[in-house]
């Protein structure tokens, strides 16, 4: 089985090309190409939600196509939303550290 050709990428690229021109201005994210998801282009922010929201509101995702969840036994907040632009589906990925309660206590013990 030989690899695909890297034209099997074009839908993310020409999506990476367009947001490059238009929307330059915006914060950079970290960029995920694959060949296993050959028409997904991901947008991912470490610590920066700001970043995620300016490229929410730039692609025209609305606040509530937003899907909230936490990772790392609640240490991580996790904002993930998708949109279809130029023939790529884009998928937005934000990362940021849940701050902690203070006192020493574990979020598990505040529950108690």
């Amino acid at each position: 089985m030989s690899a695909p050709a890297l034209s099997a990428l074009n839908a993310p690229l020409l999506a990476l090309r367009v947001f490059s021109a238009e929307f330059a201005h915006l914060p950079a994210p970290a960029l995920g190409v694959s060949t296993i998801f050959p028409d997904r282009l991901e947008l991912s922010f470490h610590d920066d939600l700001a970043g995620f929201e300016a490229w929410r509101s730039a692609l025209g995702i609305l606040p509530a196509s937003v899907s909230y969840h936490e990772q790392s036994g609640g240490r991580t907040r996790v904002l993930t939303a998708e949109t279809d632009c130029e023939s790529a589906r884009v998928r937005l990925i934000g990362y940021a550290q849940i701050p902690d309660g203070g006192g020493g206590r574990s979020r598990q013990g505040a529950d108690r």
